[in-house]
This record gives structure tokens, sequence and C-alpha cells, in this order.
């Protein structure tokens, strides 16, 4: 049977994405109001980023040593590879109020172009959920499109496009195969993609540098499609589903983790060949400037490979929920790490001995 590692655990692949959803939109989609609480309990700050409870969904580093995170409570912004940080959207009477942020995007063809999904964080919510853009990398932030507007359920996760810069791509879940959507003016009308090959999709990578060019990918396996969404192409040989998918731009080799190990496109994703068949990562990514320096993410440890995925070793270990993991844009040996429960923030320079801790106080 295909599984999944999840947190260090292993789940059946077709259950994979479910856990994903029910930790993601029930667990996080706030308290439980069957039973109204006594009392209201005192907020207890543990750092910069709020309270023991909150949580990572996702990470972005950029160049100019611009971080995002994209959390359960508040979306933080770091401009100085995290020696301060901004709560620029999801707190107190900011955008995004009561909304917890998730799956963020930046367009390969423009730097400063960003997306992020929202849903409730709270019972009560001011703020709006839906599809948010940042045209200043993420300083600011605008909605462009609710989520009632586009599914009575939830949108899963998008994608930046590769045609335009604002081409964005989102998956709605509720619809299975049909449930791509594109939208070619920053996320303010969507259209139809095309049928998926598969029921359901984990996530989807629009190859950079290639026009149209993407890749779905799930407990399925992964496809390929050269026009867009429109027609798809599954991929053989990668012996169940796929995972994690990075890349570190244009013309450069492809990345992907699954339930058979790690494989490598070097021909823009239409054929992949398995690099090491012992190893297998919830989430991979690239360095931007040595494209065969990856790294990939357990539910325990962190790990490089320095030769494209043929070999890895494992960076030191740092206690916590590991959450969310990204490359230094312009340092191969340099990346980020992300816990959870509490939210803190971590760097690993090179070959150094500990991590970095770039949590701010409280």
């Amino acid at each position: 049977m295909d599984t999944y590692t999840i947190r260090g655990w292993r789940y059946p692949a077709f259950a994979a994405l479910a856990i994903f959803m029910t930790a993601l939109l029930i667990a996080c989609g706030g308290p439980d109001t069957s039973n109204p609480p006594v009392a209201t309990p005192a907020v207890v700050r543990v750092n910069g980023f709020g309270t023991a409870a909150n949580h990572v969904h996702a990470l972005l580093a950029l160049p100019q040593h611009v971080l995002i995170l994209a959390m359960h409570y508040g979306l933080f912004r770091s401009e100085d590879a995290g020696s301060t940080w901004q709560e620029v959207a999801g707190g107190s009477h900011q955008l995004m109020d009561g909304l917890m942020s998730y799956a963020l995007a930046a367009s390969p063809l423009d730097g400063q172009r960003l997306y992020v999904l929202t849903q409730p964080s709270v019972s009560h919510y001011p703020g709006t959920p839906g599809l948010y853009t940042s045209a200043d990398q993420g300083r600011t932030w605008k909605l462009s499109s609710a989520t009632a507007q586009l599914t009575s359920g939830n949108i899963f996760t998008e994608a930046a496009g590769n045609d335009t810069p604002d081409e964005v791509y989102i998956y709605l879940p509720a619809l299975g195969a049909l449930g791509l959507r594109v939208s070619m003016d920053a996320g303010v009308h969507f259209s139809m993609a095309g049928t998926l090959p598969f029921g359901r999709i984990d996530g989807m990578l629009p190859i950079p540098g290639a026009p149209g060019h993407l890749l779905a990918y799930g407990s399925d396996g992964m496809a390929s499609s050269s026009n867009g969404g429109t027609h798809w192409q599954v991929i053989q040989g990668l012996n169940g589903g796929i995972y994690s998918t990075a890349t570190a731009g244009p013309h450069s080799p492809i990345y992907a983790s699954g339930d058979a190990g790690v494989f490598v496109s070097s021909d823009g994703g239409k054929t992949f060949k398995p690099v090491n068949a012992g190893s297998s990562f919830a989430s991979l990514c690239v360095s931007p400037v040595q494209p065969r320096i990856v790294y990939g993410k357990t539910g325990l440890l962190v790990y490089r490979s320095t030769d494209g995925g043929h070999t890895w070793k494992a960076l030191p270990q740092i206690k916590g929920n590991l959450a969310s993991l990204a490359a230094d844009p312009a340092n191969a040996t340099e990346v980020y790490l992300s816990l959870s429960y509490p939210s803190a923030m971590y760097r690993l320079q090179g070959d150094s001995p500990n991590w970095q801790s770039l949590t701010p106080a409280p």
C-alpha cells in the first residue's frame, strides 16, 4: 500500500489529503463552539509571533533578505533576514483580521507579486476568507476573490503561473478533477483550466521559464500539461504518490519526493528518473543559485543533498514541531526552518553545528 510520511508517521497515501485538510481546515478552524466556554482564558504571548497555540502554515524566502510567514494567527514579514518582524496582516483591526493564512506563492515572473489563501481562525471574524495578493513583496495586501464567490467549500492551494506575472491557479477540492481554475488578472476572475487526470491533487508546479507548462501531483501520481492545464499526460514510472516538488528556476532540474523515493527530471518535467529510492521527504526546496543543492524535511530532521538528490546528509537536529522549509535565495548553504506550537523561526548557515534563532521576543 502506498504511504505518506507525516510528522514521522506513515499513513496510507489515499488518506494524506484528508489528514492534511483535517489538520488545516478543521483543527485550524477555530475553537469548538458546541459548548460555549465558561470563561475566556488570559492571552499569554510566548514570543513575538503570539501564543503557544500559534503555528506556521507556509514560509517564503525571497530576494533582498525578505521572509514571509503565513500563520494560523497573523501574516508576518521580515526584510532583514529575520532580525526583525512585522505583522502585516491578520492582526486585530488589520486586513485578514480573524483569518488564518496558508499556501503562500510567489510569481516566477514578478518577484513583487505574492499570493496567500485565508480561512477563518476564530468563531467570529471580521475579515473575508479568500485569495489575497500583494504587489509589493508582501508589505501590503488586498483581497482578490472571496472564497464564497468561487466555491461552497474551500480553496485547497494556489500556484503562481508562468505565462504572465498576474496568472494564478487555484484548486477547489470539492469539484475533484474539475476543480482546477486559472486567473489572468491576479485572482480577480477565474475560469476552468481543464479536467485533471486525477480525482484529487495535493499541489501544482508551474515550471519556470516554460509558459503553459504545469505539473500536478498527489496520491495518484503526477501529470504534466503543456497548454495551461487544458490537456494532461500522466507521467509514468513514479510508482506511487508524489507529495512535494521543487525546482531552482528556468532550465533547472525538477525534483519530486513521494512514496517511492526522490526523483529528478532533466527535460522540463517530461520524464522523471529515480535518484534515491531510500529517501522520502514531506517537503523539498532547492537553492536558486546552485540547483544541485536540495533540502528535504521529514517529521524529525532536515537533510541536505549537494549532488542533486543522490545522497543526503542530516543537518543538526532541532527540538520542536518542524513546519516549513525554505532555501536562502542568495546563499546555497543557508536554509530557513519554521517550527509550530509555538511558532518559531531558525536559520542554519553552512556547516554550523547549531541553528540560529530568528524568533522575536515577546
